[in-house]
């Protein structure tokens, strides 16, 4: 894949693929705004006025584990299976949080499918970055690449 598009709503960026599937969101440290009467209207200025940022919280989702699911009926077999497959795939999350060198991440329910979870981290971009589009996405990019060659996305 490799193109990625950024669209911004509610705080944050969705990330999504070249087949405008959502990849995950981008959350950018737009500073400390707990002394802003209103943070929306600051954030909504910074992203108007291209302020420039060090980095965020990349939020992409961790592992489906298909079996928590109301209507679930299987055998222990697809269990085992299910069990080792996401096994596996926690290994390959765990062999890429090292090549990144993250220890600092939070692992949650995802917000729309009680069956999924996702993985928060930081990501420090090289440079200061101006809250546009095409400045963000080289940004994220590198890590984006990496989680797709580590058959995580």
């Amino acid at each position: 894949m490799g193109t990625w598009k950024l669209d911004f709503e509610d705080g944050y960026y969705r990330i999504f693929d070249s087949s405008k599937l959502i990849t995950g969101y981008f959350d950018p440290d737009f500073g400390n705004l707990s002394s802003s009467e209103n943070p929306d209207d600051v954030i909504l200025s910074k992203i108007k006025n291209h302020d420039k940022i060090s980095g965020g919280m990349i939020m992409i989702p961790l592992v489906k584990f298909k079996l928590f699911d109301t209507d679930l009926n299987t055998n222990l077999s697809n269990v085992q299976q299910n069990v080792s497959r996401v096994s596996e795939h926690l290994r390959k999350w765990d062999n890429f949080l090292s090549k990144i060198n993250n220890s600092s991440h939070f692992v949650g329910i995802s917000h729309t499918d009680q069956d999924m979870l996702t993985i928060t981290f930081p990501i420090k971009f090289s440079k200061l970055t101006p809250l546009e589009n095409s400045d963000l996405i080289k940004e994220l990019s590198s890590t984006l690449k990496l989680l797709e060659d580590s058959n995580l996305l």
